[in-house]
């Protein structure tokens, strides 16, 4: 199983490496309810140290599907489709997908995808407590003056 890379941290930051998004099937978990190998996988929650989102990397293979549907009890989903194409089920909902597609999916919405492209289906899918989001963007953010230090190297 392939190991992330910690590229620095403090306490109130963490940046890793999840290598090239081509090689993604070198990552494998074991699934906590079915013991099941998980390959082509890797969740950024743990190692990020993040405190509001999940965030995984997945890849589906070519001509094949997701082998199960799913739903949440809390936390919406946001899948980015980030290479292939194929079809996204969302409920009794099925629709095409392809690169540059986003959805987003309530958390009691059973959902299900298949790739029915000749590469490897790559997505990000990101996860979060439905609701939370109070303020986002430009609303939760303001300038500060810092002089970049990449400049100097």
């Amino acid at each position: 199983m392939k190991k992330i890379e910690t590229i620095s941290e403090s306490n109130s930051y963490s940046a890793i490496n999840i290598g090239l998004l081509e090689s993604l099937q070198e990552y494998s978990f074991l699934h906590p309810k079915t013991q099941q190998e998980i390959k082509g996988k890797v969740f950024l929650k743990e190692p990020t140290k993040a405190t509001g989102t999940e965030i995984s990397f997945q890849t589906l293979a070519a001509k094949s599907e997701l082998p199960y549907f799913h739903k949440h009890i809390e936390n919406e989903e946001t899948y980015i489709i980030l290479k292939g194409s194929g079809f996204f089920q969302v409920d009794e909902d099925c629709f095409p997908i392809k690169e540059g597609s986003v959805i987003r999916i309530a958390p009691a919405v059973k959902r299900g995808f298949c790739n029915t492209s000749d590469e490897q289906m790559i997505l990000a899918v990101i996860q979060s407590k439905e609701g939370s989001l109070n303020q986002y963007s430009s609303e939760d953010g303001e300038r500060v003056s810092v002089e970049p230090k990449w400049r100097n190297k």
